[in-house]
């Protein structure tokens, strides 16, 4: 399950993944972050399982955390199938089948936007 995490140096300068890392026992990985000095937000990956254990103990130390339960979503109706998306996704979320139509593995998804800006057809949205 995917978590988009935002936090501010303000609450603190503890390292808030590490932390939580330590205190849960349970694995993180990072999928995307922007981080500077005073603010930063992680779009990370947690078992399924131990989702709301990892949400809760961020939360605890200052965090705001959303639970993303889809990546990027195609509206079909308005997709023309032109690969834009294919061409500019750092992640391989899009593929043509064998007739050519697009194919989305929302899973491998990091909610960067780049498809979203690159869609001429404004076929594609992020959560949240």
């Amino acid at each position: 399950m995917k978590l988009l995490v935002n936090f501010s140096r303000g609450k603190g300068r503890k390292p808030i993944i590490a932390q939580v890392v330590r205190d849960t026992g349970v694995l993180i990985n990072v999928e995307r972050a922007v981080i500077d000095s005073s603010e930063g937000e992680a779009l990370i990956d947690v078992p399924d399982d131990q989702c709301q254990l990892v949400r809760d103990s961020m939360v605890g130390l200052g965090a705001t955390v959303h639970i993303l339960e889809h990546g990027v979503s195609l509206d079909e109706s308005e997709c023309v199938d032109c690969g834009a998306c294919i061409s500019i996704c750092p992640r391989e979320v899009f593929t043509f089948d064998r007739d050519w139509k697009l194919c989305i593995d929302e899973k491998k998804c990091v909610i960067c936007g780049k498809c979203v800006e690159a869609c001429p057809s404004h076929a594609l949205t992020l959560p949240v």
